[in-house]
């Protein structure tokens, strides 16, 4: 609360617009850190770093001793100490919003496209049912077309019958 306080655009109006930044960014942890589910997850996100660090110093003592050197490290200042784990946690809150935003975007990119399919399902619907309109309107025409093709089909072959049994006409030879 004191730092929301320092950081206010008002008393800082020579900046207004850092400060404006910053006072919202003071403002967005402060209300994130009242939910105690989001507050946990922070907890345990600077419980890792920590461990983290504590984990690399285990390690770099241990090489040390391997190596048959003085197993003393620079992290053993608490000052020092205190930036790795700062920086370390830093890492891992920076890795879990890049994290976030990927899946953000991921999910927004999958809604895009479930609609993307909803619209062209809506439009592949909207074509079947006017191409049966147009089938069911047009039925009529197609069936007195069949029944007219039907009927000249059967005089033309009843013709072509006949002409196909009909022998060619003879034609005399004449001489001159």
């Amino acid at each position: 609360l004191q730092l929301s306080i320092l950081v206010h655009p008002d008393k800082n109006q020579d900046d207004a617009d850092r400060a404006q930044k910053a006072f919202e960014a003071v403002d967005k942890a402060y209300k994130l850190l009242l939910d105690q589910e989001q507050k946990k997850r922070a907890l345990d996100v600077i419980q890792a770093g920590k461990e983290y660090v504590e984990h690399t110093v285990k390690e770099k003592k241990k090489q040390l001793k391997k190596d048959g050197k003085q197993p003393t490290v620079e992290e053993d200042d608490p000052e020092v100490f205190k930036q790795a784990v700062y920086k370390q946690t830093m890492k891992l809150f920076a890795e879990l919003e890049i994290k976030r935003k990927e899946r953000e975007a991921k999910e927004m990119h999958e809604r895009k496209r479930q609609r993307e399919e909803e619209i062209e399902a809506q439009e592949k619907a909207k074509r079947e049912r006017e191409w049966q309109k147009n089938f069911e309107e047009s039925r009529d025409g197609r069936v007195d077309s069949w029944r007219n093709f039907q009927a000249n089909t059967k005089g033309k072959k009843e013709k072509k019958n006949r002409t196909f049994l009909r022998p060619p006409k003879v034609k005399m030879e004449q001489r001159e």
